[in-house]
């Protein structure tokens, strides 16, 4: 019963409205403040600075630019936080998971299991398609780049779960009294956020299919395992490895990566493939190990009211 946990918070439509301003307000206005400045110091006027990712990277250099790109999500990640415990009063765990502690493990599993299935792939195209990537190893740059990942990539990709996966999720389901509205809502707007990288630019709208997918999948493990640990997880595992291992002049993360592809991006299978053939196989590793059940109900099944949910509650204790 995870969308039911904001029942134990203020959940009045009105505050999620509030919420969701002042979200984006700090995710874009405050958060944006150090790219800016830091912009501002390497171009004459505002109006010189470019859009452009790969030339704002070649502006600041690439672990100053990978750094102020995270900044913005530091800044999102207070500004939820605070609306959550401030505007909500909803207590951080219940804004995690339905368990009576985060399950850690979980979140260390679904890490492992995709970092591994992520790193396989990569090394496995460098080794069928050498001619396509450019090895460079420079050791202290990648130091640099190493601690900023592992210290912001974490805050970067907890935020866009939380937010997506936790906060929309948990809103809409409370106000629609259904499981597949807020997946639907949340999937597919958690694509839509990312229509503004580089990669849409570069390989067009199409790409968008494997981040709506990528939000299916990720929104079904939430409403399937009660909490957020697994889309926790999978998504530090996923932008992590996209940060260490390959960069290239048309991702958004361009960093001093070992390796950088330099062939030309077509849209092809490989955008399908995670989505239709690779996220299912995860699901069902997932559904095995963690005995899932009831799939119908939990994703298509309605919200609890909160006279319900309480009473469930009260029962759960007496018998414990």
């Amino acid at each position: 019963m995870y969308i039911e946990q904001g029942y134990r918070a203020f959940h009045e439509g009105w505050r999620y409205l509030i919420g969701l301003i002042i979200v984006f307000f700090g995710w874009q206005f405050f958060g944006g403040i150090p790219l800016i400045v830091a912009l501002l110091s390497k171009s004459e006027s505002l109006a010189s600075i470019s859009a452009d990712y790969g030339v704002m990277a070649e502006t600041l250099g690439s672990n100053l630019f990978f750094l102020m790109i995270m900044l913005t999500f530091v800044a999102a990640m207070v500004s939820l936080l605070v609306v959550v415990r401030y505007l909500h009063r909803l207590p951080f765990k219940n804004f995690i998971t339905s368990r009576k502690k985060v399950d850690w493990k979980r979140m260390a599993f679904a890490f492992l299991l995709w970092s591994t299935i992520s790193v396989f792939f990569i090394f496995i195209d460098i080794f069928l398609f050498p001619e396509n990537y450019h090895f460079e190893f420079k050791p202290i740059p990648f130091l640099i780049l190493l601690i900023l990942s592992v210290v912001f990539i974490p805050i970067q990709t907890s935020f866009e779960e939380m937010f997506a996966r936790g906060y929309l999720m948990q809103g809409i389901g409370l106000v629609s009294k259904n499981k597949w509205l807020p997946l639907f809502i949340s999937s597919t707007l958690f694509g839509f956020l990312h229509i503004f990288n580089p990669e849409v630019d570069k390989l067009g709208y199409g790409i968008l299919v494997f981040y709506v997918g990528t939000g299916f999948f990720l929104g079904i493990a939430t409403l399937m395992d009660e909490g957020l640990e697994l889309p926790l997880g999978f998504h530090a595992a996923n932008n992590l490895v996209a940060a260490l291992l390959v960069t290239s002049d048309w991702m958004v993360f361009q960093t001093d990566a070992p390796f950088t592809d330099i062939s030309e991006p077509v849209l092809g299978w490989d955008v399908l493939i995670p989505v239709f053939v690779i996220f299912p196989i995860i699901l069902l590793i997932f559904a095995k190990k963690y005995r899932w059940k009831n799939w119908k109900e939990k994703l298509f099944g309605r919200v609890l009211t909160k006279e319900e949910f309480a009473t469930l509650q009260h029962e759960d204790v007496h018998v414990a």
